[in-house]
């Protein structure tokens, strides 16, 4: 036992907590005291720590563990889908999504922007016919109407919110993106890929007021608290976003740690002050909670719209010419530059790739950093880290890259289905080699990308590393590549000490140990003891945020 003589606030006893602590993985209670554990151990040892003024909580035998740490989201737009936007499954067709339109433009007042989410990655080509806009327009009334795709890179617009973005069919493709064209008769379709999706996004922006934008990242705290996360990285925090959360822990309404992640390029689908003007304004922002400590860029898109870059050829089709391979954002001398300049500033460096292309070139630019600057305990990531050439596993561990993996998505989904459209099967499916990268010594971090992923709840991203099957029970029966399932231990600790130390917060979060902030999560069952199947049924009954209570299921 590990005891303090502070007679503790808080004492949570009698249950089977596991500690994801090398020392001691499983206590039968913890002692908190001014929101951090003080003592860990049997439940005889800690009740004899108690003072007049504890507070005793019997677990009654259920299961707790660390809350979980979720190294990739984007709180801001999950929290503004979750209030203001429509939604509908991605496996929806185009008669589906045009009911949910309809029923949305009937309710809505005059003028009124329609947003919703999101459509299935494998719907890109259906969607990219002027029959298929014919039908959004019908249903849209007269509301300008854009929604976005499952891998919120690319969108569809309706012909009038095209017309107030000031999109029109004589214009060229954006830099970095295009605007989608029948293919029989070259004419606009609303389909709008990558930097297309960013021009419409803004023309909706003056709809978004500062006080809707922090209503929004509350919600989205409350939404992820109740799923048992008490630690998150915004994975490309804007200056509103930064002001957003800032604000929200000044006035105590923030129930997580949240690390920023301040992009040095302005992304081309997202808006906001971004790049030098907004990391010489980050420590203003800096509080007890929020912690601006990352860079971010955009290295390529998405392999479903065929944006992602690639080391072999997407499927030749007629809108590319033959042997196209995607295109990379950023060309390995500035991306050296992004990295060494990331290091100078004592930030970790979090690089978008999707492709294998994309992934070797960040770890090329790491080699380089580190054959002039040496060693660092910077940590940099790659996300998604999951299409990844064999040569490239072991170089994760050797530079020291994170591995920041999205569990919700390496199972078998619509995402995958609109991969094997433009990859073939073979390669689409050697996707996410969690169980390689994991051998090979790499620091895998566990995160959500929500709302890319509209329910970020991480039982159904552990269920799918143990599994390698779709916990919905989408796609009965099919598991992607099955060899890199991993057992339940290491994906948990993928998705809370690992994140913690990812994101430079472990020696705050991530287990439960003493000094640590009492950020733990109550259960319904013990996941050791379910049925691997089953883990995603898993519920958290309870929440504590720095020992206080922030969800009860």
């Amino acid at each position: 036992m590990s005891i303090s003589r502070q007679s503790p606030d808080l004492i949570l006893t009698n249950g089977r907590i596991y500690t994801v602590d090398g020392d001691s993985d499983w206590v039968e209670a913890v002692a908190v005291s001014s929101g951090r554990i003080v003592a860990i151990g049997s439940a005889a040892e800690i009740a004899a720590l108690a003072g007049a003024d504890t507070q005793v909580e019997d677990l009654g035998g259920r299961m707790a563990m660390p809350g979980f740490v979720d190294v990739h989201n984007h709180i801001l737009m999950a929290g503004q889908s979750a209030l203001y936007e429509l939604q509908f499954p991605p496996s929806s067709s185009i008669e589906e999504i045009c009911v949910h339109v309809r029923a949305r433009a009937e309710k809505a007042a005059p003028g009124e922007w329609i947003v919703g989410n999101q459509w299935g990655a494998d719907m890109m080509a259906v969607l990219n016919t002027e029959e298929s806009l014919a039908k959004l327009d019908a249903a849209s009334l007269g509301h300008p109407v854009f929604l976005r795709d499952e891998t919120m890179h690319n969108r569809w617009a309706n012909s009038e919110a095209m017309r107030l973005a000031g999109i029109s069919g004589n214009q060229p493709d954006p830099a970095q993106g295009a605007f989608g064209r029948d293919p029989k008769t070259g004419r606009l379709t609303g389909i709008l890929i990558e930097s297309g999706s960013g021009i419409v996004e803004l023309a909706a922006a003056d709809a978004f007021s500062p006080d809707m934008a922090r209503a929004a990242v509350r919600r989205a705290v409350e939404i992820a608290n109740s799923l048992g996360v008490t630690a998150f990285q915004d994975a490309a925090t804007t200056l509103p976003i930064l002001e957003t959360l800032s604000a929200l822990d000044r006035s105590g309404e923030l129930s997580a740690w949240a690390v920023a992640t301040l992009p040095l390029i302005q992304p081309t689908f997202l808006f906001g002050t971004t790049g030098d003007e907004l990391l010489a304004v980050r420590d203003a922002h800096r509080t007890l909670h929020v912690r601006p400590d990352f860079t971010k860029i955009f290295l390529d898109g998405v392999p479903g719209a065929q944006t992602a870059a690639f080391h072999d050829a997407y499927v030749a089709d007629p809108a590319h010419p033959h042997g196209y391979r995607g295109d990379l954002l950023v060309d390995l001398p500035e991306m050296i530059r992004m990295v060494d300049k990331s290091e100078r500033l004592g930030m970790g460096l979090k690089v978008h790739c999707a492709g294998d292309r994309a992934v070797t070139q960040m770890l090329d630019a790491v080699e380089a950093v580190r054959h002039f600057r040496g060693p660092t305990t910077v940590r940099h990531h790659i996300a998604h880290a999951s299409y990844i050439r064999p040569e490239d596993i072991g170089r994760f561990a050797e530079l020291g890259v994170v591995g920041d993996l999205c569990p919700m998505i390496w199972y078998p989904t619509t995402f995958l289905e609109g991969h094997k459209a433009v990859m073939g099967e073979d390669r689409a499916t050697r996707f996410w080699p969690i169980a390689e990268l994991q051998k090979s010594g790499a620091l895998l971090a566990g995160g959500s990308d929500w709302p890319v992923i509209p329910v970020p709840d991480p039982w159904h991203g552990i269920e799918g590393m143990v599994t390698r099957q779709n916990p919905s029970g989408s796609f009965p029966g099919v598991a992607l590549w099955p060899e890199q399932a991993i057992d339940l231990a290491t994906a948990i600790r993928i998705y809370t000490l690992n994140s913690a130390i990812a994101m430079g917060i472990d020696a705050i979060t991530g287990s439960i140990a003493p000094g640590k902030s009492a950020d733990i999560i109550v259960l319904d069952r013990n996941v050791f003891d379910v049925p691997a199947d089953t883990i995603a049924d898993t519920m958290v009954i309870r929440t504590y945020f720095e020992g206080r209570v922030v969800h009860q299921g």
